[in-house]
């Protein structure tokens, strides 16, 4: 699945998403402010592949947040993500909070914005195995229906 990032804590996209995943891997150059923005109906088309992730209320980043079962769980989650980000050169800010209050941002800062590297990381980031508070997945299960 990926080139440059073998985790052992990654599983294959959820079917019904399948075929609006990108993976694919970038060089090491990263991002620059050349990297083209993307517009806000490309967000919003793009966040329909991305159910876990909410768009701020600027609309120039993107969050994911969970609350994991415990604190190796939360640090487990933050290492598999460090390895995609370092892999793709690309890196979204990471907040742990009361040990395992796990938010995750992501934007490209040379833009001040979100562009399509953004939503291939989100998309990479989903594909980690985490493993959740049972009361957080409750209450999610709870909220969905």
């Amino acid at each position: 699945m990926f080139k440059h990032c073998v985790l052992s804590t990654l599983r294959p996209p959820p079917a019904q998403f399948a075929n609006s995943f990108r993976f694919r891997t970038r060089s090491m150059a990263g991002c620059s402010k050349e990297t083209p923005k993307l517009s806000q109906e490309q967000i919003a088309e793009r966040l329909k592949s991305l159910p876990f992730w909410k768009l701020n209320e600027t609309g120039d980043s993107i969050s994911k947040k969970f609350v994991a079962k415990n604190w190796m769980a939360a640090m487990s989650f933050f290492n598999a993500v460090t390895e995609i980000a370092e892999a793709e050169s690309h890196h979204p800010d990471l907040h742990l909070t009361s040990y395992r209050n796990v938010q995750v941002d992501m934007s490209t800062h040379a833009i001040n914005g979100l562009s399509e590297i953004d939503m291939d990381m989100a998309a990479k980031i989903d594909v980690i195995n985490v493993e959740y508070s049972p009361k957080w997945l409750r209450d999610q299960a709870g909220n969905s229906s």
